[in-house]
C-alpha cells in the first residue's frame, strides 16, 4: 500500500512539472550543482537569493577543489593554511541570511589572503619556517573590513619567502603556475594568483612592493590592481607604514569583482597615517564607473620602450609576448580608443636606475607590525636573524637577508632616488597632459613565466621582465587585465597606468577592454569537479 501511494505521489509531481514548465525548470536548476569554476560575486548572490546555494555549500566546493588540485592532481601548492572555521563562519552567514538577508556587500564570498597579511588566530608565516608558529591576535584592518562586509576568509596563500621574488619558500616549497606546471606563478603574491586562477576562491588579497600583484596577475590570467599609495591601509601587513613603497591590492578573475572588492578595502585607517592621503578620494561605489563602451573616445598612449627588470628584447621569449601586445593595441583601437603610438617618457631608464631602498623605514615598519601582536616572539629584525631556522630560507640566496649586517638607509642614494622620483613623475604627467591621455598601456610583464628550475638554483632567475614604474613612483594607480596567450599557451596581460588616484578611470578602461575581448580562460589543469 505504501509503495503504491509513494508511486502515485511521484506520478502526480511528474505530471505537475510537465504541465508547469517554469516549475520544471526551477526543479532542474535546483537539482544541478552550482557551477564553481569562474563564478562571480553577482552570480553567487543571485544563487543565494534563489535558494539554489548556501555559503556552506560554496565553501565546501572550494575546499573540495583545493583538496583535489592544490594538494593532489597537478599539485598547484598555492595554499599554506586553511581556515578551520571557514565552514562554521559560512553557517553563521547562512543563518543570518535566512533571518534578515545579506550582512554586507560581500556576504558569503570566500576570500584567500596572502600570508603576509594578518588573519586573527591563523598563522602569518611569510612563507618561512621561521614564522610557522607566528599567530597574530587581531585581523589586519582590511581583513576586518572584509569580515564585516560578510566575506569568509577561507585560507592563507603562498608567497615568496619574506615577500621578495618568485613564490618559493621554506614553509611550502614551490608554487606551480596552473597554465604551465613547470613555470612559476610569479611573485611575491603568486599563491593568491595561482589559487584564484585555479578557482580555489572567489577573490584574493595580494601585496606589491615592486610588481608583486601585477606580475602574478599577468601570469595567471587575472585582473589585479595596485591602488595609489594611501588608498588602502597596510596595518596588519608585513612592510607597511612608515614605508610608502608597499601596497595591499585586490585580485579577481574579472573587473566587476575587483571593483566590488576594492569598494570594501578602501577606507581611512588612523593606524596607517598614509591613508590620510587617500581619504575622500573614493566617491561612491567603483562599480558605477564600469561601462562596456568605456574605451570609446578614450585616448591611450602606448609605451613600447622595454623597461622591465633584466628584459632581453632580442630573445624569442620576449618576442612571443610582443606578438600578443601588437594584437592588444589593435583590440584597444577596435573598441573605440584613440591610440597614441608610441609615447616616450623622457629619461625613463636612467631615472628608474636611481631606485634605492629605505631600509631604515622598512626596519621601523617591521617593529610596528610585530608590535601589533602582544604574543609575538619577535620584536625586531635581530630576533629573526637569531632564529636557528634562518639557514632553511629558500632559495639559498634569501638567507643573507638576515645573516648580513643591517645597512641603514644611505641618505645620499635615497635622496637621489627621491629627486629622480619627482622628476619622473613630472615627465610622466607632462606626457599624459601633452597628449591628453586617459591612461598609458604597457605589457604587464615583458617575458613569459620563467621556469621553476631556473628560479630555485643559481643564478636564481626571478622577476624577469617586470616593469615597475608604478612602484618607483608610488603615487600612481595601475591595474592589469588578461590580454591573451602566447604561442606557448601561457597567459599575458596588459597594464593600464594612470594618474594619482585615477582608479575610476582605469576601471572604466579595463572593464571595456575585458568586455570587448573576453581573454580570461580557466586553466585546463584544474577543471570543474564532478559533484
Amino acid at each position: 500500500m505504501t509503495n503504491s501511494r509513494t508511486y502515485f505521489v511521484s506520478f502526480l509531481m511528474s505530471v505537475s512539472l510537465l504541465l508547469n514548465p517554469v516549475a520544471s525548470q526551477a526543479a532542474a536548476a535546483n537539482a544541478r550543482p552550482f557551477p564553481i569554476v569562474e563564478t562571480t560575486i553577482d552570480q553567487i548572490h543571485a544563487a543565494y537569493k534563489a535558494g539554489r546555494l548556501t555559503a556552506h555549500q560554496l565553501v565546501q566546493a572550494y575546499l573540495d577543489r583545493i583538496n583535489a588540485y592544490d594538494k593532489g592532481g597537478p599539485n598547484i601548492n598555492s595554499i599554506i593554511t586553511l581556515n578551520p572555521n571557514a565552514l562554521a563562519d559560512a553557517d553563521k552567514l547562512d543563518a543570518a541570511f535566512r533571518a534578515s538577508g545579506p550582512v554586507g556587500p560581500l556576504h558569503g564570498i570566500p576570500v584567500l589572503v596572502k600570508d603576509e597579511i594578518d588573519v586573527a588566530a591563523l598563522p602569518t608565516t611569510m612563507g618561512s619556517t621561521i614564522f610557522r608558529d607566528y599567530r597574530p591576535t587581531k585581523d589586519a584592518f582590511v581583513v576586518d573590513r572584509l569580515r564585516k562586509a560578510g566575506a569568509i576568509i577561507i585560507g592563507k596563500t603562498t608567497l615568496s619567502e619574506f615577500a621578495i621574488g618568485d613564490t618559493y619558500g621554506s614553509m611550502f616549497g614551490v608554487t606551480r603556475n596552473p597554465y604551465g606546471l613547470d613555470r612559476t606563478a610569479g611573485g611575491s603574491s603568486g599563491g593568491s594568483g595561482a589559487a584564484l586562477a585555479a578557482n580555489f576562491a572567489t577573490l584574493a588579497l595580494g601585496e606589491e612592493t615592486l610588481a608583486s600583484i601585477r606580475r602574478p596577475g599577468g601570469w595567471n590570467d587575472l585582473v589585479t590592481m595596485r591602488p595609489t599609495s594611501g588608498l588602502v591601509s597596510r596595518s596588519g601587513m608585513w612592510d607597511g607604514y612608515p614605508t610608502d613603497f608597499a601596497a595591499m591590492g585586490p585580485m579577481a578573475r574579472n573587473v566587476r569583482d575587483l571593483a566590488q572588492l576594492l569598494d570594501v578595502m578602501v577606507a581611512y585607517d588612523p593606524e596607517d597615517p598614509q591613508t590620510a592621503l587617500g581619504d575622500g578620494q573614493k566617491q561612491g561605489s567603483y562599480t558605477r564607473y564600469l561601462r562596456a563602451d568605456g574605451l570609446k573616445g578614450a585616448r591611450i598612449g602606448i609605451l613600447r620602450e622595454p623597461f622591465g627588470f633584466m628584459s632581453e628584447p632580442g630573445s624569442d621569449d620576449f618576442k612571443k609576448v610582443d606578438a600578443v601586445f601588437e594584437k592588444n593595441i589593435a583590440e584597444l583601437k577596435a573598441a573605440g580608443a584613440t591610440i597614441v603610438d608610441p609615447i616616450v617618457i623622457p629619461d625613463l631608464l636612467p631615472l628608474l636606475a636611481k631606485r634605492a631602498a629605505d631600509t631604515t623605514a622598512s626596519d621601523e615598519a617591521l617593529r610596528l607590525y610585530l608590535g601589533r601582536n602582544p604574543n609575538s616572539p619577535f620584536k625586531g629584525r635581530q630576533d629573526i636573524a637569531n632564529s636557528p631556522l634562518v639557514e632553511q630560507a629558500f632559495p639559498a640566496n634569501k638567507r643573507t637577508l638576515w645573516t648580513a649586517p643591517f645597512q641603514p638607509t644611505d641618505p645620499a642614494k635615497f635622496g637621489e632616488y627621491l629627486k629622480a622620483r619627482a622628476r619622473l613623475m613630472t615627465n610622466l604627467m607632462k606626457v599624459m597632459s601633452d597628449n591628453r591621455l586617459d591612461a598609458i598601456v604597457h605589457k604587464t610583464v615583458e617575458h613569459q613565466p620563467t621556469k621553476i628550475e631556473d628560479g630555485i638554483k643559481p643564478p636564481f632567475v626571478s622577476q624577469k621582465g617586470i616593469p615597475s614604474i608604478n612602484t618607483f613612483l608610488v603615487f600612481v594607480s595601475t591595474m592589469t587585465v588578461p590580454s591573451g596567450f602566447t604561442s606557448d599557451r601561457l597567459p599575458v596581460g596588459i597594464t593600464f597606468l594612470g594618474r594619482p588616484y585615477s582608479e575610476p578611470v582605469l576601471l572604466r578602461l579595463a572593464y571595456a577592454y575585458e568586455q570587448a575581448t573576453h581573454h580570461r580562460k580557466p586553466p585546463d589543469t584544474t577543471p570543474e569537479l564532478n559533484r
